[in-house]
């Protein structure tokens, strides 16, 4: 019996998640990469419980794939180092099972890429169009080649061409007000052990031990939508060269990068929710269903989620359940993810309003309230996200 075939849009995190998790339901799967080849650079991401869990469920151990690396601690502090709350990762850990770690993003989607049958994955490959969503689509790409599909997954981004073709009426993104800088350095001399992120009046700036020994940094801002400075590291110099140690040593060590590795995005968010996730036999997961801002670090985690629950509940690939079947699954995938992923979404940008205060009163304000909150409690308000992960039965 021929196997149902799903085309994947897009290897990015989620996307390669979701090729793994199908090819072990015993789908054929083929990823579609705009990119000519895997990227060898890029920031970090951190992997929260809940994304750990989800990996696991389809055999991904990502801290033996991709490395581990987990902080002695994690907490927010004022631009003059002291710290507003921590929490331990021993507390973390006995709470949610396993700690967070922070792997590169290249080291996560090579491991989750290894996981795949080689002739899967096209890279160079642009997807320019999907027809027939509603009966079996068929997939344009532009190379001249066209794929028939059983199930397409739109895992194209922030800016997803897909989302925009077959959600015309909805209004897309919103700039939630805020440019980040990322970038990721060699300074095992430091011996920074603390995943940190630091607050000050409408700028923020943090720090993430990554899994093979580097640091991932990243700053924010509140500036207008396209702002850039001729030099990023000058830039970030300008702004972040007063605060605590150990960002200035930080910042030397930004110094000695190129220009181009000093990554700049303004942050967008989804304006509004899908009205569903899925049309016809198309199913958007990660930024293309739910692009979020990063102020929770659940981008990546719930497009992990997006993709394990896609897969639990699809049929197998060997074609049973009937010409019905992958339809009904796509409607019960937006049934279980559109809810948890918008809440989180609203969530991220309620916590970006917060670090994103300018002015002076209201920052000491919050800081206050900040500090005021008891260690468990700030602990228990992840719970929700942490423990969030379940498969549909």
């Amino acid at each position: 019996m021929t196997k149902r075939h799903a085309v994947v849009v897009g290897a990015g995190i989620g996307g390669l998640t979701a090729a793994v998790a199908l090819h072990r339901r015993d789908w054929h799967v083929t990823v579609c990469e705009r990119a000519p080849e895997p990227p060898a650079t890029g920031a970090g991401i951190g992997l929260a419980p809940n994304a750990l869990r989800a990996l696991d469920t389809i055999g991904v151990d990502a801290a033996h794939a991709a490395g581990r690396a987990v902080p002695a601690t994690m907490g927010l502090r004022r631009a003059d180092g002291r710290w507003l709350t921590r929490a331990d990762t021993a507390d973390l850990t006995a709470r949610y099972g396993v700690p967070p770690i922070a792997v590169p993003r290249p080291a996560l989607t090579g491991a989750l890429a290894s996981a795949l049958p080689p002739e899967a994955l096209r890279y160079g490959t642009a997807v320019t169009a999907v027809d027939g969503s509603s009966g079996n689509p068929i997939v344009r790409t532009a190379v001249g080649r066209d794929l028939p599909a059983d199930l397409v997954v739109a895992a194209d981004g922030i800016h997803s061409p897909l989302r925009r073709a077959h959600f015309p009426a909805h209004p897309g993104l919103h700039y939630i007000g805020e440019t980040a800088w990322r970038a990721v350095v060699d300074a095992p001399h430091l011996r920074i052990a603390a995943m940190s992120e630091t607050w000050g009046r409408g700028q923020r700036f943090g720090v993430t031990p990554l899994s093979d020994g580097r640091l991932y940094l990243y700053a924010t801002a509140v500036v207008p939508a396209g702002t850039r400075s001729a030099d990023p590291r000058a830039e970030l110099r300008r702004r972040f060269g007063s605060w605590h140690d150990p960002i200035p040593a930080l910042l030397d060590h930004i110094d000695r990068l190129s220009p181009t590795d000093v990554l700049q995005n303004d942050l967008h968010d989804l304006a509004a929710p899908l009205p569903r996730l899925h049309h016809g036999r198309i199913a958007w997961l990660g930024d293309a269903a739910h692009a979020m801002a990063p102020n929770l670090g659940q981008g990546g985690c719930q497009a992990i989620e997006d993709a394990v629950v896609l897969a639990h509940l699809l049929p197998a690939g060997d074609g049973g359940g009937g010409s019905d079947a992958v339809p009904a699954a796509l409607a019960a995938y937006s049934a279980a993810r559109r809810n948890r992923t918008d809440a989180v979404r609203v969530r991220g940008r309620r916590v970006g309003r917060l670090g994103a205060i300018r002015n002076p009163l209201a920052a000491a304000a919050r800081d206050l309230a900040v500090r005021a909150t008891p260690a468990r409690l700030a602990l228990r308000g992840m719970d929700d996200l942490f423990n969030g992960f379940r498969l549909p039965r």
